[in-house]
């Protein structure tokens, strides 16, 4: 079991200010909410540390993404790929409960409960109630440490936040976001947030209750700027609150620009890392795909601002229509497992 000194810790920096990290600079929340650049040190070759929002923690500037851990099927490689990631200097994982029927937690855990490695890693999963109620959220949490193989959660988010209603029935009395206040209380996790891939209308309408959310999960990418931005609608909004803004889908989704060439996969890093977030998670479903990220993520500098407008700019003919941004416009990318098990139609029955 994990010793009790990150909670401590986290206590002890709980009344930090809001700074978030880009590369070698630091972007700070202005007052008027402007974002603001600033100098920091890093050295040659490694992966950046950036701050974690209002939270004190620092975390890497590419996280380890869950999903595709257990894609191979092959548990060995998996565990590999995880231990190299974190040997390079990647802290942040991310997780889901359903995400290969549990395998992926399974597989994440096994890698972290050898050489200590729990303890290196800001790790996150995700309670996948999609809309069920605060009981079920708590028997999922309980089912993700033991497939963790830890004692807390560094960051527990409500997953896939993806439809009109979702935050009434998230926010409803005796609802998952009782579970996440409960689970705090009690020292399960250290920090909650919610994730969602869908529409900013969605995000925002979670952000408008006013709940100390400490974390947010969103789909950012060169081809977001120019169809249902994330990046212009809610990004700024999660800057100027102090929540850490954690990046998803740089690639839209798996991969579509990068097949038809309309981005190149070091590009499409960049882009996403260059932007305002604490972390930029990565499906790494090989050593290969690791090492490659790693190529980037080594001693990165952000983008300029010219050099963001010029992707931008690039891609925008492909983006406005959002036919490489397949989980805002279809039930592609929505979870099925979670669904399935609670009575919901399943991905194959929604696709379109």
């Amino acid at each position: 079991m994990v010793n009790e000194h990150p909670r401590r810790e986290f206590i002890k920096r709980a009344g930090a200010g809001v700074v978030m990290a880009a590369g070698s600079g630091v972007l700070h929340q202005a007052a008027g909410g402007e974002i603001q650049s600033t100098s920091s040190q890093q050295s040659p070759g490694e992966i950046p540390r950036r701050a974690f929002g209002r939270t004190g923690v620092q975390v890497s500037a590419i996280g380890l993404g869950g999903y595709d851990l257990a894609k191979s099927r092959v548990e060995q490689e998996s565990i590999r790929i995880v231990h190299e990631a974190i040997d390079a200097g990647i802290t942040f994982m991310d997780n889901a409960w359903e995400y290969n029927e549990g395998l992926s937690e399974e597989w994440m855990g096994k890698a972290l409960a050898t050489g200590g490695r729990r303890q290196k890693v800001f790790l996150m999963t995700k309670v996948c109630t999609h809309g069920r109620d605060r009981q079920t959220a708590m028997r999922m949490l309980e089912e993700s440490l033991k497939r963790l193989k830890t004692d807390h959660l560094d960051l527990w988010q409500v997953h896939e936040v993806i439809y009109d209603n979702d935050p009434e029935r998230h926010f409803t009395k005796g609802g998952v976001i009782e579970a996440l206040e409960q689970a705090k209380r009690e020292g399960k996790v250290r920090f909650v947030g919610f994730t969602g891939h869908k529409d900013p209308a969605i995000h925002l309408a979670m952000l408008k209750r006013d709940f100390p959310f400490d974390a947010c999960q969103l789909p950012l990418n060169a081809f977001d700027a120019n169809f249902r931005s994330f990046e212009k609608e809610v990004l700024p909004e999660l800057n100027r609150r102090g929540i850490a803004a954690i990046g998803m889908k740089s690639l839209g989704g798996s991969g579509e620009p990068v097949k038809k060439g309309a981005i190149s996969v070091p590009d499409a890093l960049r882009y996403a890392m260059s932007l305002p977030v604490a972390t930029t998670v990565s499906g790494i479903p090989s050593l290969g795909i690791l090492y490659q990220n790693l190529a980037v993520a080594r001693g990165f500098t952000p983008l300029s601002a010219q050099e963001m407008a010029a992707l931008r700019a690039k891609v925008a003919p492909m983006a406005a229509d959002g036919r490489f941004e397949l989980y805002k416009t279809s039930k592609k990318y929505d979870g099925a497992t979670g669904r399935e098990q609670h009575g919901f139609p399943t991905a194959e029955d929604l696709a379109i």
